[in-house]
């Protein structure tokens, strides 16, 4: 019996698959922009930016394996899932274990966030606090945030706005112009990576009564909330090159990685949306590189 049930444990492969690696994007390129925008007002500090980058990919991690579980529970996936494999309806990883794994998580992110609070102070443990709830209640909870439309908000602010600055604050105890303005296109490219996947799911979503903003305002101003998203990202530059170094403008090079993704979400649906979905993760991590450069110089 207990050999039966060490081979039924979750390998690190699954593990892997839970975590979706591709999301990883969102929570990476607000730290590195966030970290530049310091690092341009010569208040880099190392420690505490690493902390800021594993709080923030520990609560992406976390938000995910909540969502997994979360969307099982309430009937979200299904064997018409046209997206990428699902741990906890695939019976690959028990519910509770994936619950517990999502919890671990968001506790690993409080831990880094401690320490981030003892260099940033009481403004950060706020900050995280938020996070670490809004992670949870974006699937979870009573009145979950994506089943009400309010998902594309949350990306943006937690992933944009609250990301960038808060790692801007943590190294240098302010927020420059200069960071609101480049948290702008950071949070347009993540969420504009949640309405490729809202698009793709749009039929299955509506069938389990997942409300999300697709869901509410259809496949066509979905494409156009997309089109937006890029022109809003592809529009900052021109505003940091005004407020930092002409050098801001070096993300409008990563506008031909846009092309693809954007032909696909105009003329495709369902799981033909796959392709569009990781090619917006690898513009966001482009334009985030290229801004970071851009604002370090």
């Amino acid at each position: 019996m207990a050999e039966s049930a060490e081979l039924k444990r979750p390998g690190l492969g699954v593990w892997i698959l839970a975590a979706r690696p591709r999301t990883l994007t969102a929570a990476v390129t607000p730290v590195v922009v966030g970290t530049a925008v310091a690092a341009s007002q010569a208040s880099f500090r190392p420690l505490p930016a690493l902390a800021a980058l594993f709080s923030a990919i520990s609560l992406q991690i976390g938000t995910n394996l909540a969502n997994d579980y979360h969307d099982f529970e309430r009937g979200a996936d299904t064997h018409e899932r046209v997206g990428p494999r699902r741990v906890t309806q695939s019976g690959l990883v028990p519910p509770r274990t994936v619950r517990a794994a999502a919890i671990g998580m968001f506790a690993l992110a409080f831990v880094l966030g401690i320490y981030l609070t003892v260099v940033g102070g009481w403004p950060i443990f706020v900050v995280g606090i938020a996070s670490i709830a809004a992670g949870w209640a974006y699937t979870g909870g009573p009145w979950p945030l994506g089943y009400h439309g309010l998902g594309d908000a949350f990306v943006f602010v937690f992933f944009g706005l609250v990301a960038v600055t808060g790692t801007v604050y943590v190294q240098s105890h302010s927020v420059p112009p200069a960071a609101w303005i480049a948290a702008v296109p950071v949070g347009a490219l993540a969420t504009a990576i949640l309405v490729v996947n809202n698009l793709r799911d749009i039929v299955t979503d509506a069938k389990a009564g997942k409300r999300t903003l697709a869901t509410r305002i259809g496949p066509g101003r979905t494409r156009a909330q997309y089109v937006l998203l890029l022109a809003v990202a592809f529009t900052a530059p021109f505003l940091l090159a005004g407020v930092a170094t002409p050098w801001a403008l070096l993300p409008l090079a990563a506008l031909p990685l846009a092309i693809p993704p954007l032909r696909l979400v105009l003329r495709q649906s369902g799981g033909a949306l796959n392709p569009a979905l990781g090619g917006t993760a690898r513009l966001q991590i482009v334009y985030g590189a290229l801004l970071a450069i851009g604002l370090w110089r």
